[in-house]
């Protein structure tokens, strides 16, 4: 049995910088939702055929893909259409990260989940790490990198669980709210080494 350590955090945290250091400097196994979440719903999946089947052919792209951004508005609204979306797709992505847990030859494995205290995904994982930053740097990241106005991530931020609901359910957190400087970089690296050597103690108990 694989230990394996949840991690997530609101919008701009800088999930991504997090988990690419566990993997890129001590190879730990990465599983990202989000990813899942996109692969359940490619061309010829059960997925996609049972959102065609509810929404229409309209739902799709010339090509065959899902029409995210009319997916959206779809369920925007809607709050019956977004609940019967998420009752075909969680189950669907559970399964699909279960299966992809099966296969990881690291000491520990990351479970990537931006929405894992929000969805109550716990009983997936035995630990939760949390990337916690003040809301107006997540606002100020998130309108840079994704180029979106201020108010579009504020309704963000009050979609998702508040700051103080993700650290509560935390067993270990990391700090990033400094702007990614190489001393920043290193800081971030020292946060996650610490974390890394405490893991491998602690997995030691799942073999």
């Amino acid at each position: 049995m694989t230990m394996i350590v949840g991690l997530t955090g609101g919008i701009g945290s800088g999930k991504t910088t997090i988990a690419n250091l566990f993997h890129d400097q001590f190879g730990i196994n990465i599983v990202d939702a989000d990813i899942v979440a996109r692969e359940v719903v490619e061309p010829k999946s059960a997925g996609l055929k049972a959102i065609t089947e509810h929404f229409g052919q309209e739902i799709l792209t010339l090509d065959g893909q899902l029409n995210r951004s009319a997916l959206r508005e779809r369920i925007f609204n809607h709050p019956s259409e977004k609940e019967w979306l998420n009752n075909l797709l969680h189950p669907l992505i559970r399964q699909r990260i279960k299966q992809l847990l099966t296969k990881v030859t690291s000491d520990y494995a990351l479970l990537v989940v931006p929405l894992l205290v929000e969805n109550n995904w716990q009983t997936m994982i035995n630990r939760l790490l949390v990337v916690d930053v003040k809301p107006e740097t997540q606002i100020t990241r998130t309108c840079q990198r994704d180029g979106v106005p201020e108010a579009q991530v504020h309704s963000i931020l009050a979609s998702q669980a508040s700051r103080e609901q993700r650290l509560s359910a935390a067993d270990d957190v990391i700090n990033n709210d400094a702007p990614l400087t190489e001393q920043a970089k290193q800081e971030l690296l020292s946060q996650v080494t610490v974390l890394h050597k405490k893991y491998l103690v602690l997995s030691g108990s799942f073999l």
